[in-house]
């Protein structure tokens, strides 16, 4: 098959569609299929030989690290894309990418597919601060849905949150994979280097983007409150974000300059990979996130996850066996329950790492076959109308 794969985002941005987006395509190619990465280009993106790619202009969003794609600015962007046969597309996004597959699949008469991944209303919230423009954006957003042969969402609770948007159409469910990596020696050395390793102190994580909605600042104050009852830790945190700055003020507030550390952004994939071998838990209480490769990175490293009961990322998860599972939200709970769990935390890795990775090969042999019976679905339609 020739597959197109739209995302509005493209490395350098490894965010976790992008990371999705570019697992698909490595695999599938790896199996035989022909699968393009299609996205927005960024003059800092590494070249990677080994992947198809069709980049679009785009511009950069101010304050923000993304590139917003401008595909109908793009004359040699759309001649590249004209001369692949595709024989299906796959929307990552359902915006400017999205738009793009749904443009060349009505042209072709070929299956769109599209993944739901993000709670785009609550994107539209923070962004806009009007509840009347979210709503408006996320119906925008169903009608894009509405006009797809297939629409996939990464698991149960994300499903459920696409229904609640008003999406009445039937949805697949595809998890996202993960593949054990190993960090070569000298990376590894070289972020003990960088973080001050200490074996003898647990290593708290967190990494992602730096913004309030993913509640990043609980996981600090949760910090300053295991430092008050005497607990001895580290807390090194990988990502950039719009409260990045205002994460790191909050910190130096609270006293923790000795035992919190921002890495900023990371694009090399073994420094990341390094980070979670040597961390003994990813703090992860977001509300926010449906299904973060995060945390099935840091399992197939062996590293557990603190995650809050009831949201869509702990589903699935037991608590103390293989993750730890906060009663809610809260910096008190988030603090409670890692302390309550640092003894245990060896064990609920080594749990964590058999029940929560899936090789991405396993997912891509589903994803072609499933690929498959769309194409033959469309193509029987066309003969039924011939």
């Amino acid at each position: 098959m020739i597959i197109g794969q739209f995302c509005d985002s493209y490395p350098p941005t490894l965010d976790g569609v992008a990371r999705v987006t570019y697992s698909y395509c490595d695999v599938l190619t790896k199996m035989g299929h022909a699968a393009y990465f299609i996205a927005p280009n960024d003059p800092d993106a590494p070249d990677y030989p080994f992947l198809n790619t069709v980049l679009s202009p785009s511009i950069k969003i101010p304050t923000e690290q993304w590139h917003v794609g401008l595909p109908g600015f793009g004359f040699k962007f759309r001649k590249n894309l004209k001369e692949i046969p595709f024989d299906i597309v796959h929307a990552q996004s359902p915006f400017v990418a999205g738009h793009e597959a749904l443009r060349i699949a009505k042209k072709r008469n070929i299956p769109l597919v599209s993944t739901f991944h993000s709670k785009y209303y609550d994107d539209f919230l923070q962004h806009t601060h009007s509840k009347k423009i979210s709503q408006l954006l996320t119906k925008n957003v169903i009608e894009f849905y509405n006009k797809c042969d297939a629409v996939w969402a990464v698991n149960d609770g994300t499903a459920d949150v696409l229904r609640q948007y008003g999406f009445g159409g039937k949805i697949t469910v595809m998890e996202n994979g993960t593949d054990a990596e190993t960090a070569p020696p000298e990376v590894l050395e070289e972020m003990k280097q960088r973080i001050r390793y200490d074996e003898a102190t647990p290593l708290l994580i967190f990494v992602g983007q730096h913004n309030v909605k993913k509640n990043i600042d609980s996981v600090i104050e949760a910090c300053k409150i295991m430092v008050d009852r005497g607990a001895r830790f580290r807390l090194v945190t990988a990502g950039n974000g719009p409260d990045f700055d205002k994460m790191v003020r909050l910190s130096h507030k609270l006293g923790l300059d000795e035992v919190a550390q921002f890495l900023g952004y990371i694009d090399n994939r073994s420094e990341i990979m390094a980070l979670y071998s040597l961390a003994n838990l990813l703090v992860f209480p977001s509300l926010y996130d449906n299904a973060p490769m995060v945390l099935r990175e840091a399992a197939a490293m062996r590293t557990p996850a603190l995650l809050v009961a009831g949201s869509t990322a702990a589903e699935n998860l037991t608590d103390g066996e293989n993750a730890l599972i906060a009663r809610d939200e809260s910096p008190e709970a988030i603090a409670e329950r890692i302390l309550d769990g640092f003894n245990s935390l060896d064990t609920i890795g080594e749990k964590a790492q058999k029940t929560i990775p899936i090789s991405w090969s396993v997912i891509m042999k589903k994803v072609a076959s499933e690929y498959e019976e769309l194409i033959r679905e469309k193509q029987g339609r066309i003969s039924e109308r011939a």
